[in-house]
Order: structure tokens, then C-alpha cells, then sequence
């Protein structure tokens, strides 16, 4: 089954690991304090990153965590919004590029 993947640029990790970690009643199964993280609950995997000042609140992407999808792509939407099609083991590959050794056991730094 698909989960919806929803990816937001804010300004304080810490805060919006206590924010959201209550509002989605779990806990990030990824943290890279004060750059990223990453919660993925039965039905949704959502994502913050810090991001400049100017696009703090912002939409960074919308996409499928997708078991079946091969290979991680991306694409734009009629509207412009670019949307990340994966699966789980590409999306740890990603941040593990973005941060070496972010991704480890717990998933946690």
C-alpha cells in the first residue's frame, strides 16, 4: 500500500519533532538533529528539513512512499509541485546521502 509523502521546509527541528510527534501521536523514525526529520505512521510519512528563513512554512514536496516503485524519480505536477516517488529503502538511501551515517538501527543520529 502506498503511504502519501508530505515534505515541509521549517525552521527548528527540535520544535517540530515535539510539535509533530504529538500531533501525529509517534515518534520521527528519523532524526538528524537540527537538519531533518522523518515520521512514517500506518498511513503517512511526513518529512521537515531546515530550510532559510525565507521558506520556513513551505511546501518542500509532496510524493508515494511506494513499496513497488524500482527506482526513486521525480516529477512535477501541472501546477509546478514536485512530487518523489519511492520505496523505503531509497528514501533511507537519499537522506543517507544528504547526511552520512544519519540512518542507523533506530534510524536515528
Amino acid at each position: 500500500m502506498k503511504k502519501f509523502h508530505i515534505a515541509l521546509g521549517v525552521a527548528d527541528i527540535a520544535a517540530c519533532v515535539d510539535d509533530y510527534s504529538e500531533r501525529l501521536q509517534a515518534q520521527p523514525s528519523v532524526v538528524v538533529p537540527g537538519e531533518y526529520a522523518l515520521w512514517r505512521t500506518a498511513h503517512l510519512n511526513f518529512s521537515v528539513r531546515k530550510v532559510d528563513v525565507s521558506c520556513v512554512g513551505q511546501l518542500r514536496h509532496l510524493g508515494w512512499e511506494d513499496p513497488n516503485a524500482e527506482s526513486f524519480s521525480r516529477s512535477e505536477d501541472c501546477n509546478g509541485v514536485l512530487w518523489e516517488h519511492f520505496n523505503l529503502q531509497q528514501q533511507l538511501e537519499e537522506i543517507a546521502l544528504a547526511w552520512p551515517g544519519a540512518v542507523k538501527g533506530s534510524g536515528r543520529v
